[in-house]
């Protein structure tokens, strides 16, 4: 079998945000700060984005994706983050 043939289902990383970056934001009347995003890379080879974080009151909170800001520099950190994972897959050593 070739992997031309493979049907990968999936290809998603986790990026922490770093410090600077993160924002906040309300869902169902509770704040969170965004500290992480999901980036998967899609069937036509363009980039979605998703941010997940903590209730900023604490607790558990519930694992909610937010919306990504339009914003350069968090457009950058994903192209950045992408680019490097890239790189990350294309030098794996195979199952440890």
């Amino acid at each position: 079998m070739s992997s031309e043939d493979l049907e990968v289902s999936a290809l998603a990383i986790n990026v922490t945000i770093p410090e600077p970056l993160r924002w906040m934001d309300t869902r169902r009347g509770e704040v969170f700060r965004l500290t992480t995003l999901n980036v998967r890379l899609l069937p036509d080879g363009h980039l979605a984005a998703k941010a997940y974080g903590k209730p900023v009151a604490g607790g558990r909170g519930t694992y909610v994706s937010f919306r990504v800001p339009d914003r350069p520099e968090l457009a950058e950190l994903i192209a950045q983050a992408a680019t490097r994972a890239g790189g990350m897959w294309a030098a794996h050593r195979g199952l440890g």
